[in-house]
């Protein structure tokens, strides 16, 4: 079965809202410094990922893939993300973090990212320094997404492979800490049932519409720094 964004008609944007999660706390600013998140991954908290599974739409074993969660360190830290091309096979069009499936030859889920990272959006290993994982996110279409947290410093050179990535952007770390931002919505039609949350950011005259997977994993990093 095709992926839920392939369905006929289907548009993530005019899916209706249940609801805004205001009643919950965002996550502090002292907590979002890079002091901070090196303590909190060094010595993590008892908690439980929100969103882990997706409802399945493809009959295959998962995929092994990791993401890189760059918090890149400006004055404001800010997550780094992607919008994907058009004509890829997977996700087209969609904000995603930088990241892929695993290659034989990768040592583990961050070698994954890094590497993906590198390939994607021109980041180089010496400029990012790694807190830690975040529990497995698996997709709709198959894939076990390892996210990985990251640091990176702000004079990093970037340059998008136009094959896969049609553009580059960053959203301010509090703004997607901050369940007031955390959209839920319901997909319910021909027998499918789906729930997801969203996160659009205002971007200056382009409105990013952050959903899916990777509000997904945002999701989980926000119960995660709340814990």
């Amino acid at each position: 079965m095709a992926s839920l964004s392939n369905l006929p008609g289907f548009d993530p944007r005019l899916a209706p809202v249940l609801g805004v999660d205001a009643h919950l706390p965002a996550v502090p600013r002292a907590a979002q410094t890079p002091q901070a998140l090196r303590a909190r991954f060094a010595h993590p908290p008892h908690w439980v990922p929100e969103v882990v599974l997706e409802k399945q739409l493809m009959g295959r074993a998962p995929t092994q893939a990791s993401v890189l969660l760059a918090i890149v360190l400006r004055e404001q830290p800010m997550v780094l993300l992607t919008e994907r091309t058009a004509h890829l096979s997977t996700h087209s069009g969609q904000v995603a973090f930088p990241g892929g499936r695993a290659d034989p030859q990768d040592a583990s889920a961050a070698d994954t990212a890094l590497r993906e990272a590198q390939e994607e959006v021109g980041l180089e290993r010496a400029f990012v320094e790694l807190l830690g994982t975040l529990p497995a996110y698996v997709t709709g279409t198959s894939f076990r997404i390892t996210p990985v947290v990251a640091l990176v410093q702000p004079d990093c050179r970037l340059l998008p492979n136009p094959c896969e990535v049609a553009d580059l952007f960053e959203v301010p770390l509090a703004f997607l800490l901050d369940p007031a931002n955390h959209r839920r919505h319901v997909y319910a039609r021909d027998g499918l049932h789906r729930e997801w949350f969203s996160m659009p950011y205002q971007d200056g005259d382009k409105n990013r519409y952050i959903w899916g997977a990777t509000a997904g994993m945002l999701r989980n990093f926000y119960r995660f720094m709340q814990a």
